[in-house]
């Protein structure tokens, strides 16, 4: 019967696992597990989350039951329950079943609700394997109940080793290059699952040398890194608005191709850099918005790959140029200030008078005309509502354009006092 060559090396013991050595080392937690327990084991896809759910519930001498949150709803989740309960209850069984759940962030807060009188009864030992991260996908009542255990990606020596374990136990003779099989680990980007897939199509290509022009030619699906939807493409985002932030546009541009590698839509990254334009340059350079949604329209007129270069012209503009958040902040305390404080009407004077009954009631008297005044200003004017104080949201810095409109404010400010 045909086993996946990744089933066939799967371990069955912590031993013959290759990597998280922070976890099954020698003072790795799951060395010192005597006794079952319900967790989460959270990482990237390919690093051994199912595999490790398999030997730690052998070591405990409990069965697994295993769904697929994919495939699996309210019926499947209360039947394996049942049947979880019932084995656990056996005269001579005195293990809890092991509930092992695959993509356990894919159930709704009702499907992971079902799992909570069980886990506080001690009838069942749930494990679930995650990709996302567990505080944004599943309900604190079922996190507080699981320890949290964090997988990480195969590193460059875990992956070497999983190579020459692999191609021992080809049925095949092949030979992979050199050159190849330095692509071939950098493909695998930490998933072993990947590589063992990767090397099995090579081993049933045909050709008993592998160069890295075959290698090309025999896994171009395999050039996409990262899940679009996934915590991985919004760790790449944050990285990139960082690297902005911090004006390194090396960095931001590494980010942006590895984005694009990835298969990011550039349209969405184009939304993502107008909303950095605004929120982390601002006012120190209003020239950077419009070179952003210039570079989104040139995109949008060329497509790629040949509009992706003015969105990496906008990425490089923003990282080189001055940055202010002062507005992003400013908004912020006033939204919060206007949510927490009363509804001041505002005064008579600041309403227009568009009918006669309105100009009766005393709406838009004394209000004075800024632009009959000199240098455009009336001096100790009050704009906020009388029954309220003045407020100081707005915070310019000294960064660009933000330094004149610091010195617009002081001259004012010296206006006002001048009439006083």
């Amino acid at each position: 019967m045909y086993q996946p060559l990744a089933e066939l090396l799967r371990p069955q013991t912590l031993q013959d696992v290759i990597g998280q050595q922070h976890l099954i080392g020698k003072d790795g937690p799951f060395m010192r597990l005597s006794s079952p327990q319900s967790m989460i084991l959270w990482g990237p896809p390919g690093v051994g989350k199912t595999t490790l759910a398999n030997i730690l519930a052998k070591s405990w001498g409990s069965e697994v039951i295993k769904l697929s949150a994919v495939f699996s709803g309210i019926k499947e989740i209360k039947d394996a329950l049942a049947i979880a309960e019932q084995k656990s209850s056996g005269l001579f069984n005195n293990n809890p079943q092991v509930l092992f759940i695959d993509e356990i962030h894919r159930f709704n807060k009702a499907q992971q609700d079902a799992f909570l009188h069980h886990l506080e009864e001690g009838k069942i030992v749930l494990i679930g394997a995650t990709t996302e991260n567990p505080s944004f996908e599943l309900n604190a009542a079922l996190l507080s109940r699981m320890q949290v255990y964090v997988l990480e990606p195969l590193k460059r020596q875990d992956l070497e080793l999983l190579l020459k374990r692999a191609l021992f136990h080809l049925s095949k003779q092949v030979t992979i290059m050199p050159d190849a099989a330095e692509l071939l680990l950098e493909l695998a980007d930490g998933d072993a699952r990947r590589l063992l897939n990767m090397v099995e199509v090579l081993a049933n290509c045909g050709a008993a040398n592998i160069d890295c022009v075959l290698l090309k030619q025999i896994l171009p699906k395999f050039f996409r890194r990262f899940d679009k939807g996934g915590e991985e493409f919004y760790n790449q985002i944050s990285a990139l608005h960082k690297a902005v932030r911090g004006s390194d546009p090396d960095a931001a541009l590494y980010w942006f191709s590895r984005m694009l590698d990835g298969g990011a839509d550039p349209l969405y990254l184009g939304r993502r850099i107008v909303r950095m334009a605004w929120e982390d340059i601002g006012l120190a350079d209003l020239n950077a918005q419009t070179i952003v949604l210039n570079a989104v329209q040139t995109y949008e007129r060329l497509g790629s790959p040949e509009g992706e270069l003015a969105l990496a012209c906008a990425v490089v503009y923003l990282a080189v140029t001055p940055k202010s958040n002062s507005v992003d902040l400013a908004f912020s305390k006033v939204q919060h200030y206007v949510k927490n404080s009363a509804s001041h009407p505002v005064p008579l004077y600041l309403r227009n008078a568009p009918t006669g009954l309105m100009r009766d009631l005393g709406y838009g008297e004394e209000y004075h005309y800024a632009h009959n005044y000199p240098n455009h200003y009336v001096p100790n004017e009050n704009y906020w509502p009388e029954s309220m104080q003045k407020q100081q949201f707005y915070h310019p810095t000294l960064q660009g354009l933000e330094q004149r409109v610091v010195e617009r404010l002081k001259f004012l400010r010296e206006l006002d006092k001048n009439e006083k």
